[in-house]
């Protein structure tokens, strides 16, 4: 299996690569040496180890020295084969040559004499007694000194503003609004730098582009410039010059320091250091290769090509580069301007009904989201569609991850604190084998307090601050790609906040949840239904009904947008799927589950029939919610069809039960 780490091979994980659309290439890779993991699952089968951070553990035991990467890895549920990261990597690069040599040195007695007195002024402040009264002089001195030492700190900054686990609240929500604009670089330097990528003047390529920035960053910066072979307005990106040597320098100071902070970070914060500085490296230099972001934009194209409520720019490969990137310029309105998204006839409910369903669609369907959503890469179409740009800083998550948290959402519904705890131990959050009994009470007080406030006065920040005060408290680690979510739900709230100042995140949240868990019909998601509609053994009639009002609320709010509303035909067609709710497939499934699964036929008989009496009420008010969404000829029509395999099924699971007997 060429290029499978050894982490793949010992955790028994499944390989996939960071970069999304070549997955399936992967995928097809492991089926064909299929054999040599199929030989590697039988030795871990026939170990006398139970569970499966057991195996793990003592298979890594076998690795002479297990990174922190091969760690992420196996926490992840994914393999990097190729990565543009690695500690060996960034220590070649830097020490390659003897000036560079001098240029490390020279910048870490930079970095030490500058943290070393800040951190003096903090310990005097401690001595005195006067450290919690100067917090907030003390957070903005920190903000202006990341600020001074560059870009590898602005955005080791704007990481650290999202990591409870690594820094207290008051100090987060200073680096919250770390910015990272600096001043451009000459027009003259850009304008060589894609020529340079082009291959050819810019005159041959571009009638007109701006003589000014559109906007400036510590990575690169923006312009304006209009295709002179079509006319078409594009925006060009261009990477900062002699900006790779500073990352891989401040890189290596950062990973050096963090090795001899390692032992002292797992014994106070109860999180590698190392491991921290190797997750942080990783997005670092992702963002420093612009044919990664091109290939975000083409994959994040190909997951909404179907909605045409999410408007996607398109990329130029043929003019773009690892330095230069050309797309397709978004001429929209700021999220930050209510009147003038009212002013194009656009209802403000139906476009935060898309923005967070589209939010949603990437987290929990298709596992790759926008890491950075904030006012200026989120916009208004004039036609109501959602439109996102820059797509350098963007997370994947595996199918593990997506189903732990649709398990988490499950556990959070049916209230079960210990499982929801176990979820965290799942996705990273807590090293494996920690007691999660102490942390069980914590969860429940959190949930619980923001429950009895209602729906509707639910506040994700307030629920995130209490969850950043657990994370201080416990031995809990934020893994990067969380505290990516974490901070993108944050600043997609606060935008609707600003078109909205009602709004209620979980409002939209919960039917999008709702619809998808009636409708989807993944087995996994079949499987989470259940799991919510049966609990304690008794079938839960009013959680069906709020179900199915939520997912026809989602409907409803979705079929306002005027984007369903455009001329082109695959609007159309998908206003009319999406003015009803589609349950075609839930209840054939329904159908067939009820006649083939044993178990289920008794439980429903007797939630039919619980307290001795029976529930035809229930079943009544459940047909009224549906009879206005179900063509219920078609509906019977369908299930006769559907007779034969389910005849099938019937014969094959009697015959299987006969076997086992015997």
């Amino acid at each position: 299996m060429e290029g499978i780490c050894t982490s793949c091979l010992y955790s028994s994980i499944t390989p996939l690569s960071i970069e999304y659309k070549n997955r399936r290439k992967l995928l097809n890779t492991v089926k064909k040496n299929r054999s040599l993991s199929t030989r590697i699952r039988a030795v871990s089968s026939v170990s006398t180890v139970q569970t499966p951070s057991e195996k793990t553990a003592l298979l890594v035991k076998d690795i002479s020295r297990t990174s922190a990467l091969e760690q992420l890895d196996i926490e992840r549920g994914v393999c990097i084969p190729f990565r543009k990261y690695s500690p060996e990597s960034v220590r070649n690069k830097v020490l390659e040559s003897r000036g560079q040599i001098f240029s490390l040195v020279g910048r870490g007695i930079e970095i030490v004499w500058s943290l070393g007195l800040y951190w003096t002024t903090l310990v005097y402040d401690y001595l005195v007694g006067r450290d919690e009264e100067v917090v907030p002089f003390r957070a903005r001195q920190l903000r202006q000194l990341l600020c001074d030492l560059g870009p590898s700190f602005i955005k080791a900054g704007q990481v650290l503003a999202n990591r409870p686990d690594i820094i207290r609240e008051d100090y987060m929500n200073e680096l919250c609004i770390l910015q990272d604009d600096v001043p451009a670089f000459p027009n003259q330097v850009a304008f060589n730098i894609i020529e340079e990528e082009l291959g050819q003047p810019l005159e041959a390529v571009f009638s007109k582009i701006s003589s000014e920035t559109i906007a400036a960053a510590s990575l690169g910066q923006v312009y304006r410039a209009t295709l002179r072979a079509s006319g078409e307005e594009v925006a060009i990106k261009v990477l900062r010059p002699q900006i790779e040597p500073i990352i891989y320098r401040d890189l290596f100071l950062f990973r050096t320091l963090a090795s001899f902070l390692n032992g002292i970070s797992l014994q106070k914060l109860g999180c590698n250091a190392e491991l921290i500085v190797d997750e942080f490296g990783e997005k670092l230099l992702e963002e420093l290769d612009y044919t990664l972001e091109a290939r975000n934009i083409e994959d994040f194209l190909e997951n909404f090509k179907d909605d045409p409520t999410v408007k996607i720019p398109r990329v130029y490969r043929q003019l773009s580069g690892s330095r230069v990137l050309v797309m397709e310029w978004i001429d929209g309105i700021r999220c930050t301007d209510p009147q003038a998204i009212r002013d194009e006839g656009i209802d403000i409910d139906g476009f935060l009904t898309v923005g967070v369903s589209a939010a949603l669609r990437q987290l929990l369907e298709f596992g790759l989201f926008h890491g950075d959503p904030h006012p200026g890469n989120i916009f208004a179409m004039r036609d109501g569609r959602i439109a996102y740009v820059d797509f350098g800083n963007v997370a994947v998550l595996s199918e593990q991850n997506k189903q732990i948290l649709i398990d988490a959402v499950v556990h959070a519904v049916n209230e079960d604190y210990a499982e929801m705890a176990n979820d965290f131990t799942r996705l990273g959050f807590l090293a494996s084998g920690t007691d999660v009994a102490p942390i069980v009470p914590a969860l429940e007080a959190i949930w619980q307090n923001s429950l009895e406030k209602g729906l509707a006065d639910f506040n994700f920040r307030s629920v995130t601050g209490k969850f950043n005060q657990l994370v201080y408290n416990y031995p809990i680690r934020i893994p990067e790609r969380f505290s990516l979510v974490i901070r993108s739900l944050l600043t997609q709230e606060g935008i609707c906040l600003t078109l909205e100042p009602g709004f209620k995140f979980l409002e939209v949240a919960y039917p999008y949840v709702a619809k998808r868990l009636l409708t989807d019909p993944n087995p996994a998601l079949r499987e989470r239904l259940i799991q919510v509609l049966f609990k304690d053994g008794l079938f839960q009639w009013k959680r069906l009904e709020n179900l199915i009002s939520l997912a026809k609320e989602n409907v409803t709010k979705l079929s306002k947008n005027p984007a369903f509303r455009g001329n082109n035909r695959g609007a159309s067609n998908h206003l009319k799927n999406e003015q009803k709710l589609d349950l075609t497939d839930t209840i054939k499934d329904g159908a067939r589950l009820f006649i083939i699964d044993e178990g289920i036929r008794r439980q429903l008989l007797l939630a039919l029939t619980e307290d001795s009496k029976l529930h035809i009420q229930e079943v009544v008010d459940v047909y009224r919610l549906l009879e206005d969404q179900v063509d219920v000829p078609s509906m019977a029509m369908e299930l006769a069809q559907d007779l034969p395999s389910v005849a099938r099924d019937i014969l094959l699971s009697w015959s299987s039960s006969v076997l086992s007997d015997r």
